[in-house]
């Protein structure tokens, strides 16, 4: 690709109090972290320059005063910086979730989605978030998911994918109290996963994916001795798939379904909610985990791991996930442009 062509990501520096800034200031830092997009780091200067403090590195960038000015820019090998005054560094207190951190998390990310509703951006990758600290700031939905979805005007099916290198993941329940999980399950629930997931990872550059769907019950139901779900939602709901075209196959137990995953079987799991798949994919790859906010109209990707306020400051955080996380944004950033 033309690196005049490059999809424009928008890079934020999450969570004031998290380990966020330290995390972008050394994705940037890498040599090749611009090679795959032309990248916009979105925040304010103060943290922007804390960040890079704490990973022990300076990063060059462009000024730009506007999303608009990105796109289309000789040097697109160095990150174009975007300032943002949300929050000062007197209502910060390192390794704390407070409510300025939080509304500085949703100012900046709102600033993000208008420019990719205006089609200046392409795809936007940020830095963790906390759900409490948002939730304090003025979030007024369960997660940051359902911000976006209702932001960016989406009508459809929506979800959450946790993804580790070639295996993605998608639920049908998320975040919900587990004693709610059953009442969530239907044919139309599971079979839109598994069809917003199939779309996501050929956007996502996976010519041929399978699907694999997890039981609900253990040893998936042992025959409806041990529920019904499965044979009654599940099972039609993979063959009604199937029927469409779509490689898939199960439901499968969940305690050996990502088995079959890791042996390469498969490249997607639909899982019925937030443990089932959760707990297996982040024993896998816990460091190198990445979250795609799947069904919305422009792709949105985050390391999978949290803030970790307990190290935040003290220069260990682990860039893998986030380079991850950037990685597939620019991915699915040039899908939408080609």
């Amino acid at each position: 690709m033309n690196p005049i062509d490059l999809p424009v990501v928008a890079l934020t520096l999450g969570d004031p109090a998290g380990i966020g800034p330290e995390l972008i200031a050394r994705l940037l830092g890498q040599t090749d972290a611009t090679q795959h997009a032309n990248l916009v780091l979105v925040g304010d200067p103060w943290l922007w320059a804390a960040g890079q403090q704490v990973a022990g590195v300076q990063v060059a960038t462009t000024p730009v005063r506007s999303f608009a000015e990105v796109r289309g820019r000789a040097d697109v090998h160095t990150p174009a910086w975007l300032a943002m005054d949300t929050v000062a560094p007197e209502q910060v207190q390192r390794g704390l979730a407070q409510a300025p951190g939080g509304a500085s998390v949703l100012q900046v990310l709102n600033g993000c989605m208008d420019a990719a509703q205006q089609s200046e951006v392409d795809a936007i990758c940020f830095a963790p978030l906390n759900k409490f600290a948002m939730k304090q700031g003025g979030l007024k939905h369960e997660d940051e998911l359902h911000h976006f979805a209702e932001y960016l005007g989406v009508q459809g099916y929506f979800c959450e994918f946790n993804t580790l290198g070639e295996l993605w993941t998608s639920r049908v329940s998320s975040h919900i109290p587990l004693k709610d999980a059953a009442s969530f399950l239907s044919k139309d629930r599971i079979k839109d996963a598994a069809r917003l997931i199939y779309r996501s990872l050929q956007a996502a550059g996976f010519a041929q994916p399978k699907v694999a769907v997890a039981a609900f019950n253990p040893h998936g139901g042992d025959g409806g001795t041990c529920g019904r779900e499965e044979i009654d939602v599940i099972e039609p709901a993979v063959r009604e798939l199937a029927a469409e075209g779509i490689a898939v196959g199960g439901p499968f137990p969940a305690d050996t379904i990502f088995l079959k995953a890791r042996d390469g079987e498969y490249q997607a799991i639909v899982t019925m909610y937030h443990d089932q798949g959760q707990i297996a994919i982040k024993l896998m790859g816990f460091s190198k985990g990445v979250t795609v906010q799947g069904g919305l109209p422009v792709p949105i990707t985050t390391p999978a791991h949290g803030t970790a306020y307990d190290i935040a400051g003290l220069g260990r955080a682990d860039v893998n996930a986030t380079y991850n996380a950037l990685r597939i944004a620019a991915r699915m950033g040039a899908a939408r442009l080609a």
